[in-house]
């Protein structure tokens, strides 16, 4: 039998969902990321990113789905960090 999991409906009520969900199937607080052909994780994953290369991705590809200029900010941030620690 397969997992129950807790999906939102489209009035925003929480149900349980009988079946099995994976965890790039679904996405807490948004769709900036379910609009990707390939996902942010998925790219960072397979191409074996560290953590700050990871963020930079992941700020630059939802910057206008999301936070707009903070997103940005965010990337350069992580940019200046990873230029610090190397």
């Amino acid at each position: 039998m397969g997992r129950k999991a807790i999906i939102r409906n489209k009035k925003g009520t929480l149900k349980a969902h009988r079946g099995h969900l994976k965890a790039t199937d679904k996405q807490i607080g948004g769709k900036h990321y379910k609009d990707f052909k390939i996902q942010p994780i998925e790219f960072i994953t397979k191409n074996k990113l560290s953590f700050i290369q990871g963020n930079i991705i992941k700020y630059v590809c939802r910057y206008n789905k999301k936070n707009g200029n903070q997103d940005i900010d965010k990337a350069i941030h992580y940019c200046e960090l990873l230029k610090e620690i190397k």
